[in-house]
């Protein structure tokens, strides 16, 4: 599907980004990818990791906020993945105006720069991914806040396709494990520093498991099978993070610090309420939209109906990790520098 395609990401010098496209890179021949980004040394620092794919990448200096820019970087342009944003909770809530600007206008720009590409040329965007997460959903903070805003609006965005050869569609996921920020380096520096004691925010607390190449290939599936305005969602284990702490120091003391602003006890992914139009598949879940706005939407008739009041969470998950479990993953990761 991605062979001899030109592919696009938006804050494609991310974590995800050099993830997605050293995948792509090594399962496809793509035409091109471009990475577009507004940080020029991150775009250096990429080219240098990515030097024998240099003739397939091409780096773009650009924000999501600037719709002009975003129209030029969209000509030849086959797939789009959206994954520009900004996403750290204290931040958002400190810089509100920024984030709606980011996250929200940002979002609408990619939205019109990619219908605006057609009847322009023969190669026209068919496809875009948007990267969303479990805070847009019950949104606590100003963060989940605009990407429940963006997620709305690029469902949305299926009503403006009309007869346009194009989809737009959603995938979500929680916290990544081993990204930067997250707790499993912070455990991690502590412990080189030779602590023996563990900070936890609260014991009841929960995560879903995800790495990289994991929500790398849910993005790949979206842009595979998507028809417009769903949102998928991987079928992955839950931990305790009381677990996650006697993997990284067995024996370990830990000391209850208290949730942070903004944080939840349970990452959530899919509520009762979008239960009426979710659909359980073998490795995901998909929401519908409940909405349906042109005849190239469709349900894949493949998976059954949950039950009404389905709800899936970190905390109500059948599948859960062992201790010995997480300590095997974390061997298994790849930090973000």
């Amino acid at each position: 599907m991605l062979n001899n395609k030109t592919i696009l990401i938006t804050g494609g010098t991310g974590s995800f980004g050099k993830c997605f496209t050293k995948y792509v890179l090594t399962h496809y021949q793509p035409k091109k990818i471009i990475i577009y980004s507004r940080d020029e040394y991150k775009q250096f620092v990429m080219a240098e990791e990515f030097q024998e794919y240099a003739d397939r990448l091409r780096f773009f200096i650009g924000d999501v906020r600037d719709a002009l820019r975003l129209s030029r970087a969209f000509e030849g342009v086959d797939y789009v993945v959206h994954a520009a944003a900004l996403k750290q909770v204290p931040a958002c809530e400190y810089n509100p105006n920024e984030a709606i600007k980011t996250n929200i206008h940002g979002a609408q720009n990619v939205i019109d720069a990619a219908l605006n590409t057609h009847g322009r040329d023969s190669v026209y965007v068919k496809k875009v991914v948007a990267l969303s997460t479990d805070k847009a959903v019950n949104p606590v903070n100003l963060y989940g806040g605009t990407k429940l805003v963006s997620d709305k609006l690029f469902i949305a965005a299926n009503a403006y396709a009309g007869t346009k050869d194009i989809s737009f569609s959603i995938v979500r996921y929680g916290n990544v494990a081993g990204s930067r920020g997250s707790i499993i380096p912070y455990f991690k520096k502590l412990i080189s520093e030779g602590q023996t004691e563990l900070p936890v925010t609260d014991y009841r607390m929960t995560r879903f498991w995800i790495s990289l190449t994991e929500g790398v290939e849910l993005v790949i599936k979206a842009l595979t099978e998507a028809t417009g305005g769903e949102t998928f969602i991987s079928k992955i284990p839950s931990f305790k993070i009381t677990d996650l702490a006697e993997a990284m120091m067995p024996g370990s003391k830990t000391r209850e610090i208290g949730i942070r602003p903004g944080e939840k006890l349970h990452e959530i992914m899919v509520t009762t309420e979008d239960s009426m139009t979710t659909y359980e598949y073998e490795k995901h879940f998909i929401v519908y939209p409940q909405v349906i706005w042109n005849d190239k939407q469709k349900i894949d008739r493949s998976g059954r109906a949950v039950k009404e009041g389905f709800s899936y969470a970190s905390d109500n998950n059948t599948d859960w990790l062992t201790v010995d479990q997480i300590r095997d993953l974390i061997g298994t990761l790849d930090y973000e520098k």
